[in-house]
């Protein structure tokens, strides 16, 4: 099955990046007994849970518990309903909106070849229980969830920073973490490179990948402008020829004079 063709062009000029508070349209949500699997699945759970809510989207089971509820839900699942692995389990950030985080563990059954993703909510503050017990995978998910978002998780047996350094400050996938870093970030390499007290001589750290400084001589090369490494070119580039092979090169290797060769206007 081929991959529906999308318009190409132009796309170099629309933003790299969208609204962090835009909300995407949702998809349909049908009703669970609409599938006698699912249907089976939300009986048998909710004499052992209390379910909020419960719909199927994109063919996936969705389930809303109450964040007390998650250990017990999810033993049931794995031991009662034979939903063996744990595909997957973060936070959503709705804490502009309602002021806290969305939980969520994606299911899978292997037996039943069906999905179910568990849901439930906590206030900005509160903590969620370890499912670590229950399936080793929660590991690193919720030391993750945590660097990222700052869940904090109760009964973890290592609750600490997975992919950020453990004094770093703030959590990055946040919506109000700013894209590029805040003034912590701007600095922290230098601090703990150099000292706090080298700022002035190195300056702050370039975090965003798309600035081009066209005076920059450390880190960009110019092709017909080619000046020393670090050379100070704010009043202007010297005009150098397009040369391939540096002075003094390899002897056996014959010079290449670009003056007799050929540019093609376009492709054979």
């Amino acid at each position: 099955m081929m991959r529906m063709y999308k318009e190409k062009q132009n796309v170099q000029k629309k933003s790299y990046h969208s609204d962090r508070f835009y909300k995407t349209p949702t998809l349909p949500k049908l009703n669970p007994d609409t599938n006698s699997l699912f249907a089976a699945d939300i009986s048998n759970l909710q004499t052992i849970v209390n379910i909020n809510e419960s719909y199927i989207q994109a063919g996936h089971l969705v389930i809303y518990i109450d964040p007390a509820d998650n250990t017990t839900a999810i033993t049931y699942l794995k031991d009662s309903l034979d939903y063996d692995f744990m595909m997957e389990l973060s936070a959503i950030d709705y804490i502009a909106t309602r002021g806290g985080f969305e939980i969520f563990y994606e299911m899978l059954s292997t037996i039943k070849k069906s999905r179910i993703r568990l849901k439930c909510f906590i206030q900005k503050d509160e903590a969620i229980q370890s499912v670590y017990s229950i399936f080793n995978m929660a590991n690193w998910s919720e030391r993750e969830m945590y660097d990222m978002y700052g869940v904090k998780v109760k009964s973890h047996p290592y609750m600490k920073r997975l992919l950020m350094p453990d004094d770093w400050s703030g959590y990055p996938l946040l919506k109000t973490y700013p894209l590029i870093g805040d003034e912590a970030a701007s600095w922290y390499e230098v601090d703990k490179i150099f000292g706090h007290e080298n700022r002035d001589k190195i300056g702050k750290e370039l975090r965003d990948t798309a600035q081009v400084d066209r005076y920059d001589t450390n880190r960009f090369a110019r092709l017909g402008h080619e000046v020393p490494k670090g050379a100070d070119i704010s009043g202007g580039e010297p005009d150098t020829p397009i040369r391939y092979q540096e002075d003094g090169g390899s002897t056996l290797v014959t010079k290449f004079d670009k003056k007799p060769s050929k540019i093609l206007d376009k492709r054979k």
